[in-house]
């Protein structure tokens, strides 16, 4: 049987929790109730080496051994390493309390498939199986695999004795280099040994897949249906034992080429191509209820591949930026199951539910040009966002709704075309991140779903490795770090809390100094909200070095000499505050202020880096940030969003030294203010109602409602 038939048999799956359902369709009771918790990143913090090469640290509070990540690795990662481990047991005990059964895990589940994370994460799911009678259903991610086979790898940044860093790597990584096999460290100067251990492998497709088989990469004997994009059988006459022939790993390849999908979908001149493994499944956990979950990562091999060495992780490029617009070229056997799977779910009545770890729809509310303009092409993870061609093939395979995770954003996506085909794309924030939350689907009936977003406020023990961090930080100091992070974080309140100073010193040093032009960055460290709406009504032709404090750099047009294009402490540019140009303008934003019903100086009250802050937060949170945002700022913001958006200059020239001071930071603010008011115009995303068959979509709780 070829492939293409083998889909007409294929299923489509779902996740949800709760549920009490008859057999006739025509008198379904919906008790449905699914949690998504995507991208858990989980890391082991007392997990065990087996070959006992790093103990760890003697936490005084658990009386084990902690093995962590630094807090500056924490800082400058788009998601925590460390108290993910507790927040996901508080999530866990917040849903099996709430009587949620079934909880779907779409991808990054572990930090990057290491064997000592991924026992440990087995450990956890397996714990709440037993006490709440629970159920998961996984997917992969990027981060697990990383690449389709084993990987040698490591961290630089484990926290080690004295607060000093600690680098772990595997065999096989150039950092163990001269490694005998009769000593677990390596000298090579660093503060402390590199140890050698088999515990930092990045697990490849066999390691995870056989490690999570009993979280739906593999049917169990209770499932009513399981399947995947290659068996060759239908529901009727479902037999576990074929299913479990279906599950064999070997069943579950497909041929990949550099230029697109191999096998059937094999173009001539195409190669070079490998077999990987598909770990995509549809299960019937519940009578009604299908559960898709979809491997969405795609390693398109290198065009310089080894075909003699197909295990070679150089063979492959990474799955991060690829998503579903590389599904469409090189996975096309799993979209046209997908398909199958949709259309089978609405001819047996069932209740389908998609799930992967990448986004159907692009995430940034239709700013990505303004995004583009600010930041430059290439940068912002623009490059992970589907494209819109992308997204209305997605809607065309009639899933309907799709649950997915990558950007650790909370973020609705909704999608209705001419031809009738619509989807709803669902981000469910990561619990490793800001705002630390996850999603749970309820279903009324086939077609209508509520959808809540439950915040992780409070975490039990989420402080238990700060004393770590205490001696980390007292290291950096005393050894004049420029690593050195504000300390302030160890007061954090809850786990929210510490969130949101992550949030804020991930800004401060990473996203500013790595992603922002540098002429905003002196901006931003320079002004404050009243002097913005004073530069909004400055009409002066003034040019742009003439409020330098410093001269030119020969090698950036705008930035002042002597200024490290990643530094964040970069040179404070001067207003002429004097000028009459000023005053003019002084009088000018006042009355902009009153007729918006401020004062002038309001809008002091905050700067450049409140602002670049307020940024991150909604585009990670969307409208889970507004507890973090005084209303009074986020309509401050609107006043200069409009004030900007009537001044934004005719032409967009490229920035020179000699562009007028008041040109640049029209275009570049107005940009910037452009896209906070898309984040804040955006699709309901915390508690909302949909309908899939009408495309409806709205908030269920007035107290959410965007501002």
């Amino acid at each position: 049987m070829n492939n293409k038939i083998k889909y007409g048999l294929a299923f489509a799956l779902m996740s949800t929790g709760n549920m009490a359902i008859a057999e006739n369709a025509d008198s379904k009771t919906y008790n449905y109730s699914v949690a998504f918790m995507p991208d858990i990143h989980f890391h082991d913090v007392y997990g065990q080496f087996s070959d006992g090469s790093f103990e760890g640290l003697k936490n005084s509070k658990s009386g084990q051994n902690a093995v962590i990540r630094s807090m500056y690795a924490q800082l400058t990662s788009t998601r925590l390493f460390n108290e993910n481990y507790f927040a996901l047991r508080a999530a866990l005990e917040d849903a099996g309390s709430k009587g949620i059964k079934l909880i779907a895990l779409p991808g990054d589940f572990t930090d990057d498939g290491q064997p000592i994370h991924l026992r440990g994460l087995v450990k956890v799911l397996q714990e709440y199986e037993q006490k709440y009678g629970m159920r998961f259903f996984a997917t992969p991610g990027n981060h697990d695999p990383n690449r389709p086979f084993d990987m040698p790898a490591g961290k630089e940044d484990f926290l080690g004795a004295d607060g000093k860093t600690q680098r772990i790597f595997s065999l096989g990584a150039s950092e163990c280099t001269g490694y005998q096999g009769n000593t677990a460290v390596i000298d090579t100067g660093a503060e402390l040994p590199t140890i050698c251990t088999e515990e930092m492998v990045y697990s490849g497709y066999g390691r995870v897949m056989d490690a999570m088989k009993s979280f739906g990469i593999n049917p169990l004997p209770e499932d009513i249906y399981w399947e995947t994009p290659y068996s060759d059988y239908g529901s009727k006459g479902y037999s576990y034992d074929e299913a479990v022939k279906a599950s064999d790993f070997n069943q579950r390849q497909y041929e990949i080429c550099t230029q697109g999908t191999g096998g059937e979908y094999k173009q001539e001149g195409y190669g070079p191509c490998f077999n990987v493994a598909d770990s995509s499944y549809l299960v019937e956990p519940v009578p009604g209820l299908w559960l898709m979950a979809v491997d969405a990562n795609v390693y398109v091999p290198s065009e310089k591949a080894d075909i003699n060495n197909p295990k070679a992780p150089k063979n492959f490029a990474g799955s991060g930026n690829a998503g579903y617009n590389k599904m469409l070229t090189h996975k096309q056997q799993t979209v046209e199951w997908m398909t199958s799977v949709a259309k089978r779910a609405k001819e047996q009545n069932k209740t389908l539910i998609t799930f992967s770890h990448f986004p159907m729809v692009e995430f940034d509310n239709g700013a990505a040009d303004d995004l583009e303009t600010i930041f430059g092409k290439g940068k912002f993870q623009l490059e992970r966002a589907p494209k819109e061609d992308t997204s209305h093939a997605m809607a065309k395979t009639g899933i309907g709704v799709h649950v997915g995770g990558h950007m650790h954003f909370n973020d609705t996506g909704v999608r209705k075309y001419d031809d009738g085909s619509l989807l709803f794309n669902i981000q469910a924030p990561s619990m490793a991140a800001y705002v630390p939350a996850y999603k749970i689907l309820n279903f009324k009936n086939a077609n209508e779903i509520d959808v809540q977003t439950i915040v992780i406020e409070d975490v039990p023990r989420f402080d238990e490795l700060f004393e770590h961090y205490q001696q980390e930080w007292d290291h950096l100091k005393r050894t004049n770090s420029p690593h050195l992070w504000n300390s302030d974080i160890l007061k954090a309140n809850n786990y929210y809390d510490f969130t949101n100073w992550h949030i804020t010193e991930l800004t401060r040093l990473r996203f500013i100094p790595e992603e922002w032009p540098c002429e905003i960055r002196q901006m931003l460290f320079s002004l404050n909200g009243e002097e913005m709406l004073i530069l909004s009504q400055l009409n002066s032709q003034t040019a742009y070095s003439e409020v330098l404090t410093a001269p030119l750099s020969e090698n950036h047009d705008i930035c002042a000499k002597g200024v490290d294009p990643n530094a964040v402490d970069v040179t404070k540019i001067y207003l002429q505050k004097n000028s009459k140009a000023w005053k003019a303008a002084s009088k000018k934003a006042a009355l902009v202020a009153k007729n918006a019903g401020f004062k002038l100086d309001d809008f002091a009250k905050w700067n450049g880096f409140d602002l670049a802050v307020d940024f991150y937060r909604l585009r990670n949170a969307d409208e889970l940030a507004f507890q973090d945002i005084p209303t009074e700022r986020l309509n401050q913001y609107q006043v200069l969003t409009s004030t900007l958006y009537e001044a934004l200059p005719s032409s967009t020239n490229k920035i020179t030294a000699d562009s007028s001071f008041d040109s640049i930071f029209k275009l570049r603010f107005g940009s910037i203010f452009t896209v906070i008011d898309k984040y804040l115009q955006g699709n309901p995303s915390r508690d909302f109602y949909i309908n899939v068959e009408t495309g409806e979509i709205k908030p269920t709780n007035a107290d959410v409602v965007k501002k």
